[in-house]
């Protein structure tokens, strides 16, 4: 399955959180693309689509091996590598591939604290204005993830247009607002800052009084 699509992977040194972001012009974006782990990283997985890099990467993680190794032991014995997009980060580092069969405009971008990505997008200039965004910004990590998407979409972002946008933090202290998806809509990153807007809204009446002992089971693990 093949998703041009732009991504960004960042961690708050801070807070310990991880989080991972994308929009896309296919639909439903977050059922495939987004893969967190408190304490262990977070990893998008795009172009030609393998879950496994999501899921057994985190595993690996886990289990104590850093990002680049564990991804890099994944791609190695993966046949349709060369068609694959993916960025990881864990605490110490972060990682980047794009293989050479992905469809241009295409690449990646990594930071000290983050990783971007993209594919069938109008320019790699995507890539430099979303790196240039998260530097840039402060704040929360859900916030400044949201933020990163922004300045792709108003470079052009995918040039096949828009459908599709997810957000997904795991933290020790998960909030209503931490996975979100929209996963079919004109203006998907518009809707998706919506929707944010009322679960952060709604997450300020609740307050933080509980330890978010429910959150965390939905948020904070493996994406399944």
């Amino acid at each position: 399955m093949q998703r041009g699509t732009f991504s960004i992977v960042a961690r708050d040194k801070r807070t310990g959180d991880y989080g991972v972001a994308s929009t896309t012009a296919a639909p439903c974006v977050g059922a495939f693309l987004p893969f967190a782990q408190e304490g262990v990283g977070a990893i998008a997985t795009q172009a030609w689509v393998n879950v496994n890099l999501g899921f057994q990467g985190l595993e690996l993680m886990r289990q104590g091996l850093p990002v680049k190794t564990a991804i890099e032991t994944l791609l190695s014995a993966d046949e349709g590598r060369a068609k694959r997009q993916v960025i990881g980060i864990d605490a110490n580092s972060c990682y980047g591939f794009t293989g050479d069969e992905c469809s241009d405009s295409k690449g990646h971008v990594l930071g000290d604290d983050f990783a971007v990505a993209g594919n069938i997008l109008v320019s790699v200039g995507v890539l430099e204005a979303m790196a240039d965004a998260f530097k840039k910004s402060k704040g929360e990590l859900a916030h400044r993830l949201l933020r990163t998407l922004a300045a792709g979409q108003e470079v052009g972002g995918d040039k096949r247009g828009k459908m599709s946008a997810t957000l997904l933090v795991a933290s020790s202290k998960p909030k209503l607002y931490h996975n979100l998806r929209v996963d079919c809509h004109d203006h998907p990153l518009d809707e998706l800052k919506r929707v944010f807007g009322i679960c952060e809204q709604m997450q300020e009446e609740y307050g933080d009084d509980d330890d978010g002992e429910v959150l965390r089971y939905r948020v904070a693990t493996v994406r399944r």
